[in-house]
This record gives C-alpha cells, structure tokens and sequence, in this order.
C-alpha cells in the first residue's frame, strides 16, 4: 500500500484568504450590513455566537464567491464554515489533477456522503470546476431542503441529484447502483461518538467564545445524523472502508475528512486490511484549526490512468 503525504498550507486558490471583505460581501447581501459590527480592533466582523449572523454571513459567501443567489437552512441544521468545506474540494481537484496527469477535471462524477440540509460540497464543487454531484443523506428532511436549494438556483438542477440512503448504518450500499461511476466520494463524517458528546462539545464551543450555559448554541447546529453516530468518527469511517470494497472498481478515490489525528493510525490499519493499493494524506489548516482528510484506490497506477482518459477531450 504506497502512502503519499504533503504539507500543510491553506489551499491558493481557496477564495477565502485573510479576513472578510465584509464591505464586498455587504454589497452581495446587503441585509447582512445590520449584522456587522466592530471588533475590540476596529475591524469590521459579525458576532459569531449569533445563529442568524452566521448564517447571513454564509449567504454573503455564497452569493458573492459561487453565484448561489438562494441559500438557507432551517433552524437546527449544520451551518458550516465555507472556508474549511472549499478547502477539501480543491485539495481534491489536485488529486485528480494528478492522478490524470492532464490538470483539473471539468467532467468528473463525485458522491457526496451526508450532503445535509446545506448541500455545500456540491454547490462549491460545481461553481468551481463544474463538477457533477450526487448527494445522499439519510434525513428526508435535509434533502427536501437541499433540493429546495438547488431548484432555487438556476443551473443546478443539471448538475446535483440527490438520493436517500434509507438503510440505517449503511454508506455506500443502497444509494450506489450497480451502473454508477464516480471519479471521488466525498464526506464529512459524524464527529462524536454519542448525542452527550455532542452536547459537551457545544459546551466547550461556548465556553470558549465566553458564553454561558444558557445563551443558545444554534451556530453550531445539527442534527442527530450531522453531529454524532453510535462509535463517532472513527466507528463510521471504518464502516466506510468496509463497504468501499464491495465497489472498489465503481469508485477512483474514496475519500473522507478526518477530523481527530489520533484516528489516523486506526483507518491506515482498516485500509491495509482492505488491500488498497494507494492512500493519501492531505493536510489541512483554517486559522488555528488543524484538520486533513484521507483518500484510497483499490486501482493500480495503470488503472487510475486509463480511468482518468475519459476526462480528456
């Protein structure tokens, strides 16, 4: 099992370098001008423990960086942090930029895993390189929302479909056919391992913004599915291993965000026992925030070249 690792850096062509330019993302959302307000320095930034701040910020984002003129989510759904999410989806250009040989693709095929009510990955992913996406979920409700999403905005109805994975415990089985390809999976899998996991970590979050017990937690929403699963991070991406191989020749890449370190040393183990011929390592960083995520191949060098001819015109 060849391994490859890189540095760390932010990614150059992430649109989200140094501080918002809250003035040109004001001008994309002009309603978020009431939430903006000044820092102990004089800067100009919202208040991150106000819920609606920190979605009206991720509208501006989206309105002002990927043409996503209509975007919202229900009260209590994961709000995510567009920077961190953009990251993953051009570290995973360059993975097939050097799997072909040939730069970025601008007709692959990827699978979101948990696309959520937000469907972020996708509407990144296709306003970037022009991707193609397959979102699953196992919540009907977050998928009517991220369908809503993209029948609100022009073009994307082309580009996204969405599945239900309505198997509980499952990744891949149920929402991949026997006839789909997929140049890359992607996901951002449940972080902790039980619903007072989830809760305690919202503490901590709280806490280290300097508020109290009682002030509502809702810019770190999710639901059950988004935050926590029966053994957490580690338990699920494992699973994901386990059934990457019953269609390790559907899929290029499989890939997943691996939030914790420590976790590393146990999916490298469940990938050899798998017989993967290639893992990747990528690292990444947003602000103090360390994270990485992980791809594997069951295809041989010569293989992934032959697959990825098809992207040449």
């Amino acid at each position: 099992m060849k391994q490859i690792a890189e540095k760390t850096q932010l990614h150059p062509r992430n649109r989200h370098q140094g501080r918002y330019d809250f003035d040109r993302l004001v001008q994309a959302l002009p309603e978020l001008g009431n939430k903006v307000i000044l820092s102990l320095r004089g800067e100009k930034t919202v208040n991150f423990a106000d819920p609606e701040a920190v979605k009206m910020l991720n509208r501006a984002l989206l309105a002002a960086d990927y043409g996503i003129q209509h975007w919202n989510i229900p009260e209590g759904f994961l709000c995510p942090p567009v920077p961190g999410r953009a990251d993953y989806i051009h570290h995973l250009a360059d993975l097939l930029a050097q799997t072909g040989k040939q730069g970025i693709p601008h007709s692959a095929s990827l699978l979101d895993i948990g696309t959520g009510a937000n469907c972020i990955y996708p509407l990144i992913g296709q306003h970037e390189y022009g991707w193609r996406f397959t979102g699953t979920d196992v919540s009907k409700e977050a998928l009517s929302h991220a369908q809503q999403i993209i029948q609100a905005n022009p073009g994307l109805s082309t580009r996204i479909r969405l599945r239900r994975q309505k198997t509980p415990g499952a990744i891949f089985a149920g929402v991949v056919t026997k006839t789909d390809r997929f140049d890359a999976t992607l996901c951002n899998p449940p972080f902790h391992a039980s619903a007072q996991e989830a809760l305690e970590g919202n503490t901590r979050k709280r806490k280290n913004l300097g508020l109290n017990d009682a002030t509502p937690a809702l810019n770190f929403g999710g639901q059950h599915s988004e935050l926590w699963c029966e053994g957490g991070e580690l338990a699920f991406i494992r699973q994901m291993v386990v059934e990457s191989r019953t269609i390790a020749r559907q899929v290029l890449w499989f890939t997943s965000l691996v939030s914790k370190a420590e976790h590393m040393r146990s999916i490298e183990h469940a990938l050899r026992e798998a017989g993967v011929a290639m893992v990747v390592k990528q690292p990444m960083s947003q602000g103090q925030k360390q994270s990485r995520f992980i791809a594997w191949s069951y295809l041989s060098p010569e293989e992934r070249l032959a697959w990825a001819k098809k992207w040449v015109k």
